[in-house]
């Protein structure tokens, strides 16, 4: 189990018995520099220290009267800067891109591929990510596809001409 607390003075939020999920959620927007919404503040992450342990899951009886943080400093172990670079080396290379990206290149071949039809096959492949995030992923499998040369932009309705990797997108 993950425990997680942010800080900005003079504020403090704390989250107790996360799984690996749950605290993604909250420390990959933060790791990349965008704010995240807990406790009913906006948390943004140029004034925002972030403290993440992993140990037992903590019962209620023992966070009660003010002592939950101090059960997990006690028994859980400080893994925060692991967990800040596991954020950052996913959002720089999240595992689900190569596997858009040959999803693309194969419905490509039959045809041009809409960026709705992309946010669609992002929401079969990464159904545990949130709108800005599949918008994020789609649009970086488009553009790292350009970028590399394997596909090629054109107009909706426009002429289609093969080109040599024979995957085009619109």
């Amino acid at each position: 189990m993950f425990h997680l607390e942010l800080r900005q003075f003079p504020h403090s939020a704390r989250a107790f018995n996360l799984t690996r999920a749950e605290l993604d959620r909250i420390v990959q927007p933060l790791a990349t520099g965008r704010p995240v919404a807990m406790d009913d503040r906006r948390w943004n992450p140029e004034k925002t220290k972030i403290v993440v342990y992993e140990g037992p899951e903590l019962p209620v009886e023992e966070m009660g009267m003010g002592r939950g943080w101090g059960n997990v400093t006690k028994d859980g172990k400080d893994v925060t800067e692991g967990v800040l670079d596991d954020a950052r080396r996913e959002v720089a290379s999240p595992p689900v891109l190569d596997a858009l990206k040959a999803a693309v290149l194969a419905r490509a071949a039959d045809g041009p591929v809409g960026f709705e039809q992309l946010l669609g096959l992002v929401a079969l492949m990464a159904p545990h990510a949130d709108a800005n995030q599949r918008i994020e992923l789609a649009a970086r499998t488009a553009w790292e596809l350009l970028r590399d040369g394997r596909t090629r932009l054109v107009a909706a309705g426009a002429e289609q001409t093969p080109q040599p990797s024979g995957a085009t997108t619109r």
